[in-house]
């Protein structure tokens, strides 16, 4: 069913957004990914911190920004310090420094219960578009667009489809939980 497409797209978009949330959460290794949401004010313009200069991970728990220009370095480090990042950045001059301390066990814990949300959130966000999709079947059985049949065989799939979705949450969950409660 063409219909069906439609809401499928909008679920995995709401995977995808709770996959690009959770790539931004730090589990003690230092992770690029959780500068992505961080913007810099590149002459007047909120620009991605990954497109003001060079990224890279030479230990474990660090992460250095190279600015592609010195004058950026302020810029950077004001961006890092305004984000929830809460790390304090490290200015040599040259580049900028973020140490990642490593993550307390009450740290990880509260920091599972915000994985734990957020894919309850997504949950909620997939329930509202099989809502609106039964809603839309259900007009398109009165108006005589779609039989009786058709109606209770597209709302079936909807259910499937939904499940599916409940089950790529819930794995997802499991792994980022996993991977910030691994020490």
């Amino acid at each position: 069913m063409e219909e069906l497409k439609v809401y499928e797209g909008k679920m995995n978009k709401t995977l995808e957004v709770l996959q690009s949330d959770y790539a931004a959460i730090r589990a003690g290794r230092a992770n690029p990914h959780v500068l992505d949401k961080i913007k810099v004010d590149y002459y007047g313009t909120p620009t991605p911190i990954q497109q003001v200069g060079n990224i890279s991970v030479p230990e474990a728990r660090m992460i250095v920004i190279q600015p592609w220009e010195k004058s950026l370095l302020k810029a950077v480090e004001k961006a890092i310090l305004t984000s929830e990042l809460g790390i304090n950045p490290n200015n040599d001059g040259n580049c900028i420094r973020l140490v990642f301390p490593e993550m307390t066990e009450e740290r990880r814990k509260e920091v599972a219960k915000d994985v734990k949300k957020k894919g309850d959130a997504a949950k909620v966000a997939i329930r509202n578009i099989r809502r609106d999709a039964n809603d839309a079947f259900k007009k398109m059985e009165k108006a005589g667009e779609m039989s009786e049949d058709d109606l209770k065989e597209a709302t079936e799939k909807m259910q499937k489809l939904t499940d599916k979705m409940f089950e790529k949450v819930d794995k997802a969950v499991e792994e980022k939980t996993k991977e910030i409660m691994t020490v």
